[in-house]
């Protein structure tokens, strides 16, 4: 699925691929009975169009057409055939509800942290490093797994 989400990623409009990151396996996170996820962190480089709430409009159409169902019984944390989150978008800042930027919890969750790292590693978040909002958390990585 991850693999499908990014062909359809970066055959958007006006849409470059850029670096991507292993896929991790990750403990889930808020309901934990449930089976691991896997993530991964995926570059993209848009052209002029596009814009943080049109690019996660894209993402949201991606995630429905590869099945991904959005309703009370499943859950915001619950299982899901694929995520697609914006997490960043440059150093745009967005309070917008439907469109948050940075990501709100990403600094907090090492699922999102240790994958960006590997295709950004000196990306700032808010204006602190990424690395260093990594070192904040407790979680360590096992090959390619997540533990937090």
């Amino acid at each position: 699925m991850l693999a499908r989400a990014r062909r359809r990623m970066e055959r958007l409009p006006d849409m470059r691929p850029g670096a991507v990151s292993p896929v991790y396996r990750t403990e889930p996170q808020e309901r934990r009975r449930q089976a691991w996820f896997l993530n991964q962190a995926v570059e993209l480089l848009p052209g002029d169009s596009w814009n943080p709430p049109n690019l996660l409009k894209a993402l949201l159409d991606i995630e429905l057409k590869l099945g991904r169902v959005r309703s009370p019984a499943v859950g915001r944390f619950g299982p899901r055939v694929i995520d697609a989150d914006l997490l960043l978008y440059g150093n745009e800042r967005s309070s917008c509800a439907e469109c948050l930027l940075p990501h709100p919890r990403m600094v907090r969750r090492a699922f999102a942290l240790v994958p960006l790292l590997d295709i950004a590693p000196d990306i700032c978040i808010d204006g602190v490093r990424a690395a260093t909002w990594l070192a904040c958390l407790n979680y360590r990585v096992e090959r390619n797994r997540i533990f937090q």
